[in-house]
């Protein structure tokens, strides 16, 4: 059902597991399954709609799945409205707040508008959308005991969530492991062969390919994916920590905030979120921000609504620093002999007390010319002309107005 290559499947990916399957199947790994699978492979991702908003963080599975659909494979999209209702305890350390069958289905809706610039929506046989209240809302007790009976209290324990919450006493509430038993019976409810999700739901695909094995089908592989870190460069990406890029924010928000992408970050994020070739990342720290906004806001926008994004957040930024440039005096050049070291231009205008401040300035990304952000402690400019009449800026206070 696919090429050899399998770049697209190992692209970004944390964990492929299991790496050999524990029965004597002719499926030694996934990219074997995938070579002789003679049919396309139904690749598992679900989501609880337990809020409103997704951001670029929840679109790297949603992505890979789209690498699938790409490669002639289905796609199955679980909308959690029946787990939604319990909420998933991972990386919780207190019980989630339980949402009205209203609420999750408004926000199930607004999810999948926010997927289709991500998802082939389109093309017949490569999406199917499911709600896992087909099958959830009709079990009854005797089926609830016997998925209750396949695990024991002490796995559940071992959960990092359970378990950091059980050792430091705080409550945990029965219908809570419900959840990855619930979460794993979707896959057998689907028939998945392979499911993906983020490094931290390992515990729940796993659930899945133990139920799969109890209920007599072939168990799944997961496909792990790793949790983006925000535009902080420090944690991982969250509307509460205010460090995210949501996917329905305007082109202009969206290409603000990615331009700013920390340099640390620069290559995950071309990784994760992007298609491009990794060669083909440009080496100023500065021009690969903006290809990466550019890139990034393409996706959701198009690319005309990328490049007049682009535009205006370089016009809005001239504009600040020459309304703050006002009081600053002017510097001539006629004293600097060409070409130059920006770091030395830096201290003979007196922005800086020394040519080593300068570098350390640029190297910690407070040095902007005409608004664009210098990275290169080496960056060197050819003659006077190219600096007549621009603003060069250390920090957000100190601005001088070069001139030949």
């Amino acid at each position: 059902m696919t090429t050899d290559n399998f770049s697209w499947l190992h692209r970004g990916v944390s964990d492929v597991f299991p790496n050999q399957p524990d029965s004597d199947s002719m499926d030694d790994n996934l990219e074997q399954l995938c070579t002789k699978s003679n049919r396309p492979l139904r690749v598992k991702l679900g989501i609880d709609p337990t809020g409103t908003d997704l951001h670029l963080g929840h679109s790297i599975p949603f992505r890979k799945l789209r690498a699938f659909q790409d490669q002639g494979h289905t796609a199955v999209v679980i909308i959690g409205d029946f787990t939604a209702q319990i909420g998933d305890p991972t990386g919780k350390d207190k019980v989630r707040k339980q949402l009205s069958p209203e609420q999750v289905k408004e926000n199930a809706q607004t999810y999948l508008n926010q997927l289709r610039p991500i998802l082939d929506f389109d093309t017949p046989g490569r999406l199917e959308i499911r709600y896992n209240s087909e099958w959830l809302s009709d079990l009854d007790l005797g089926k609830i005991q016997e998925l209750l009976a396949t695990m024991t209290v002490q796995q559940m324990l071992a959960k990092e969530g359970f378990n950091n919450r059980y050792t430091q006493e705080t409550p945990i509430y029965l219908h809570e492991f419900l959840y990855p038993l619930m979460q794993g019976y979707d896959s057998v409810a689907v028939d998945a062969d392979v499911e993906l999700g983020g490094t931290d739901q390992k515990f729940n695909i796993a659930v899945g390919r133990d139920l799969q094995k109890y209920f007599g089908k072939k168990p799944q592989f997961g496909v792990l994916l790793p949790i983006l870190i925000g535009t902080d460069g420090e944690q991982k990406m969250s509307k509460s920590l205010n460090n995210y890029v949501g996917l329905k924010e305007d082109a202009l928000s969206m290409y603000s905030k990615l331009e700013k992408t920390p340099d640390s970050l620069l290559q995950n994020y071309f990784e994760l979120l992007t298609d491009l070739s990794l060669t083909d990342i440009p080496e100023n720290p500065r021009e690969a921000q903006k290809m990466l906004a550019v890139e990034i806001v393409a996706q959701y926008h198009g690319k005309d609504a990328a490049l007049t994004a682009q535009k205006t957040a370089m016009d809005l930024v001239k504009q600040q620093n020459m309304a703050n440039a006002e009081a600053v005096p002017e510097f001539s050049l006629s004293s600097v002999e060409f070409p130059a070291k920006l770091f030395y231009i830096l201290n003979a205008s007196g922005l800086v007390n020394s040519s080593g401040e300068g570098r350390r300035q640029i190297q910690g990304g407070s040095v902007r010319l005409e608004g664009d952000r210098i990275s290169d402690p080496n960056f060197t400019i050819e003659n006077s002309q190219d600096l007549d009449n621009k603003i060069l800026q250390v920090g957000k206070k100190k601005f001088i107005r070069l001139v030949k």
